[in-house]
């Protein structure tokens, strides 16, 4: 008698792991697949990895792979070309790419990041840092019509210095190799997102003096987007991802920086835990993140105001056309 029980309490626990399994497998074959181009992989978008980590884009029907794809350039040629459905981006580019005529141009439907999330690092320390010390310094600022060069060349500007003239305001090093330079030797100064700024500090090479998007105001600086042919034929679908986005932001804005690295640590696998920790406490204390999806008309002209100012904007681009808060209601 206890054979035939225990036979039959083996074939139970059968049963119930392969019903697990087959519930599972329905549920995820039950997903749409949706492919998402981000411009770099940073705690800036802390938001973006708690959505994906907390299954809140399951919840929505969607199952959503992140593709790193350096550039806001990059990014958009891959949304145009269909590669992937949605970009995560400057709103720049959706800007550049109106400008030139594109029919089936890039909507912005989802805000993010609302400031720069570079900082400013001196090879030598200043506890009373003020933007007019820049004068006569060399600065690795990022690539020409990037939002971090563009974003700090307003500030400077701004504040009566001339960037032609008043300094050597270098955008000749391609992104991925500035901290290289500044380790090098080359420059007084380089921007840098988290966490590679506190990296650098820790390293010896340098000091963090400045936050770049404190100097430059609020823009919507990474959005999602997507073709406009895209967003009226998957309005479910953008819906749902917006939905699971403004999750996202609810998180950061209502969580500790502790119980936000807790949920993102596998996403920077290379990164220590007090430095992650340390990372999202800056991009907190800066006021980095929206908390709604929705972007506002002031901040979009705002952003072209910085993009004219470094003579990289011919004509000013409607909002109403590339923007779309209907997703967000």
């Amino acid at each position: 008698m206890k054979k035939i029980l225990f036979s039959l309490g083996i074939v139970l626990i059968a049963v119930i792991i392969a019903l697990t399994i087959f519930m599972c497998t329905r549920k995820e074959s039950n997903l749409k697949k949706i492919k998402v181009a981000e411009v770099t992989h940073s705690v800036f978008y802390a938001p973006q990895y708690v959505a994906h980590s907390l299954g809140y884009y399951e919840d929505e029907g969607l199952d959503v792979e992140i593709i790193l794809t350096p550039g806001a350039d990059a990014v958009a040629a891959a949304v145009l070309s269909g590669d992937v459905q949605i970009g995560f981006c400057g709103s720049e580019q959706t800007i550049y790419i109106y400008n030139q005529g594109e029919k089936d141009y890039l909507i912005n439907f989802s805000a993010l990041t609302k400031k720069d999330g570079s900082f400013l690092i001196s090879r030598k320390e200043n506890k009373n840092f003020k933007i007019t010390d820049l004068k006569g310094s060399h600065i690795i600022a990022g690539r020409k019509g990037g939002m971090p060069s563009m974003t700090l060349k307003w500030a400077l500007n701004q504040n009566g210095i001339n960037t032609d003239k008043d300094l050597n305001f270098d955008t000749s090093i391609a992104f991925a190799s500035m901290n290289g330079a500044f380790i090098g030797g080359t420059g007084d100064y380089v921007t840098a997102f988290e966490p590679s700024a506190s990296q650098l500090v820790k390293q010896g090479y340098g000091y963090i003096v400045a936050s770049i998007g404190e100097l430059g105001g609020n823009v919507p600086y990474t959005t999602y987007n997507a073709r406009k042919s895209y967003i009226n034929k998957n309005k479910d679908v953008i819906e749902g991802f917006t939905k699971a986005t403004k999750r996202g932001l609810d998180y950061v804005h209502n969580h500790t920086a502790k119980e936000i690295a807790n949920t993102i640590t596998s996403y920077f696998p290379d990164v220590s835990y007090n430095e992650l920790v340390n990372a999202i406490e800056k991009y907190k204390n800066i006021d980095s993140w929206y908390e709604t999806t929705e972007i506002n008309e002031k901040d979009f002209n705002h952003i072209q105001e910085i993009i004219k100012n470094d003579n990289e904007l011919d004509k000013k681009a409607p909002f109403d056309k590339l923007v779309d808060n209907s997703f967000s209601k």
